[in-house]
């Protein structure tokens, strides 16, 4: 079967080996790029539209899951997604979590025998591609990122956000927050009086988070579903939030519109 694929792999040896051994494994196809970081992924995916995409779990940056999460939200409409193939050094619970969503992974060092398994799942995939296909490649990376970003041990939900401001501690009723957004290597924290800074990962906050209360509606996003006012889909076709008594929109990943269904 001919077909073309993205490699996406931070270390240039693993690289090479991984095109050596797919070059003996599916001579047939053609590797359109190799690239070393999350974002250049991204792009060069958009650009040349692969068939497969072999993404390594952990790059500078944006790894794999989330440079997965961000292309499925850029993607052409009507347009075949690629087949995902991670590849990870991941210990066993997380690739657990790979099994149970049917996504394929390839072990580091790749081993040819393994690799070749690998390549006859993506060729099955491939020949059985269909317009149903997008929405179930959407719920399996929700799945991951969910099942990847848990502690083994859920953490006590948070009450309060502890934020540094000056040579004070600004403590923050965790109900009284509209949202946080990520931003650089900061989150922002905004509520009905301001907003602070938190140095506090979003993919640590979550987990100590309400699901419930706290929706995660981007990869950068996490609102307070009672400050959602509405759901609006611009020119472009992009989803956005309007929040009661507040100017700014949100944007809404693919990933995350299944949350605004009406009843």
């Amino acid at each position: 079967m001919n077909a073309t694929a993205l490699i996406a792999e931070d270390e240039p040896l693993l690289a090479q080996a991984l095109q050596a051994e797919l070059a003996r494994a599916w001579p047939e196809l053609r590797i359109v790029e190799t690239v070393g970081d999350g974002a250049s992924a991204v792009r060069a995916a958009l650009a040349h539209r692969p068939d497969v995409l072999f993404f390594d779990i952990r790059m500078p940056g944006e790894g794999g899951l989330d440079a997965a999460a961000e292309l499925a939200d850029h993607w052409p409409a009507g347009t075949p997604f690629p087949a995902l193939v991670f590849v990870t050094a991941f210990d066993q619970y997380a690739l657990q979590a790979f099994d149970a969503q049917a996504v394929d992974y390839v072990l580091k060092p790749v081993q040819g025998a393994r690799l070749r398994k690998t390549v006859e799942k993506v060729k099955a995939v491939l020949g059985r591609r269909g317009p149903g296909d997008f929405d179930a490649t959407l719920d399996q990376l929700r799945h991951l990122l969910r099942a990847t970003g848990q502690p083994e041990a859920a953490p006590p939900l948070l009450k309060v956000i502890q934020a540094s401001v000056g040579a004070s501690v600004r403590m923050v009723p965790v109900e009284e927050v509209v949202y946080f957004e990520a931003a650089d290597k900061y989150v922002r924290v905004v509520f009905g009086e301001g907003e602070v800074l938190i140095r506090t990962p979003l993919k640590d906050l979550l987990p100590q988070l309400d699901g419930k209360l706290f929706w995660q509606v981007h990869r950068g996003t996490v609102v307070r579903s009672t400050a959602i006012d509405s759901l609006h889909r611009d020119e472009a076709g992009k989803l956005h939030l309007a929040l009661r008594d507040r100017k700014e929109r949100l944007p809404v990943s693919r990933l995350y519109a299944h949350l605004f269904k009406p009843m």
